[in-house]
């Protein structure tokens, strides 16, 4: 399951390391380039709150081979898109049907004992942590030596093979709810307002990784520009450093056992702003800067994906016939909050340059600890 949930959730990442060559292959903008990143992870939040739900209502097991063929077809599509408008298209579609790491994790939380629950959720965790990171590498490497389309149509040859592995490997599993999905959709909604928990674990986690969103994104456009004048490579390069933070999963995950999520979250906002405080110093170029770059952005995913672990044990442990749906609100709104500074990291970095991307991130962390102490839910 762990290992399904990186190469899956991989897809959604490695456009980030492409964007430079996908506007020099087309003969756009920066700017324009990087909506598909941004467009892939709208499609991912689409996707989690109008298909995760289901996973309440149907068995798991086809439903998550149903999604994985859909979306390696869409990496084929994107990966032979003749022009930008195709490639944003098929894009979104990939984002839209990525979305089998947040069936596994409810599935896997069900598995397990309560006090196992976090341990569990960290290990699945440390696979999506080595997706996303390993996607910038693999991005980054395969599209400067083949060009930008070889890594959607790599990605769409492991997306087919995953989709057997899964329809084999697999538990059954009875679904827990009988409501029709317009049903199951109103429940995701209702939750986020009679939760209290759900809905201090989603502000945090949104406010979190859209500050790690904005600086993974304009880091392609920062290391290629005049600071750096390096190549797309070296955003993968970078990545590889922030690989360590799988090995913080599976620990974060028996603290939130031992101490419970909040204590995991605080830690998690303080890190991120000493990570915003280092990551200022890219700015001054070299290998001074580049070393910055490199602390920062290990200290940054260390403390996004710990602080997803403690708010996902939060929310599992409310109700257990509710576990896609209550995923659904918390993902939702966590990959809104993606969305959105990649969006805001972009425009950011092209008006205030690298210092305004980490300020941006500071105040995602400002953010995130108000959400925190607005009142109860552990």
């Amino acid at each position: 399951m762990a290992l399904a949930c990186g190469v899956s959730v991989a897809n959604v990442y490695f456009p980030q390391a492409l964007t430079p060559l996908v506007a020099e292959g087309f003969g756009i903008s920066a700017g324009t380039a990087a909506g598909v990143a941004t467009v892939t992870q709208l499609g991912y939040a689409a996707g989690i709150f109008l298909l995760v739900p289901l996973g309440d209502r149907l068995p798991r097991r086809p439903l998550i081979t149903v999604l994985l063929a859909v979306t390696g077809c869409a990496l084929l599509a994107a990966g032979l898109a003749p022009a930008t408008g195709p490639l944003i298209a098929a894009g979104a579609v990939v984002g839209l049907a990525t979305v089998v790491p947040q069936l596994l994790l409810p599935l896997a939380a069900g598995l397990v004992a309560p006090d196992r629950r976090g341990a569990v959720i960290g290990t699945l965790q440390g696979g999506l942590i080595g997706g996303i990171l390993l996607a910038r590498t693999f991005g980054g490497v395969l599209g400067e030596h083949l060009g930008w389309r070889a890594p959607y149509l790599a990605a769409a040859v492991l997306t087919g093979l995953l989709a057997l592995a899964l329809g084999l490997a697999l538990p059954s599993t009875a679904p827990a709810a009988r409501d029709r999905y317009p049903a199951l959709l109103g429940d995701t909604l209702r939750l986020l307002r009679t939760e209290p928990a759900l809905r201090r674990s989603a502000l945090c986690q949104a406010s979190l990784f859209g500050g790690f969103s904005a600086a993974w994104t304009a880091l392609a456009l920062l290391v290629t520009g005049p600071h750096y004048r390096l190549d797309v490579q070296a955003v993968g390069l970078l990545a590889l450093i922030g690989a360590a933070s799988m090995l913080c999963a599976p620990a974060a995950g028996r603290r939130v056992d031992r101490h419970g999520p909040d204590r995991v979250n605080t830690w998690c906002t303080g890190a991120t702003l000493a990570a915003a405080a280092v990551l200022t110093a890219g700015s001054a170029g070299g290998a001074p800067g580049l070393a910055a770059l490199a602390a920062g952005l290990l200290l940054l995913d260390v403390a996004v994906q710990c602080s997803q672990i403690a708010n996902q044990a939060r929310i599992f442990a409310l109700r257990p016939e509710a576990r896609s749906r209550l995923n659904t609100a918390y993902m939702t709104c966590s990959f809104l909050g993606g969305s959105a500074g990649s969006w805001l990291g972009v425009r950011l970095h092209a008006q205030l340059g690298w210092p305004g991307v980490c300020g941006l991130v500071a105040l995602t962390a400002v953010a995130a600890l108000a959400a925190l102490k607005a009142g109860p839910g552990r």
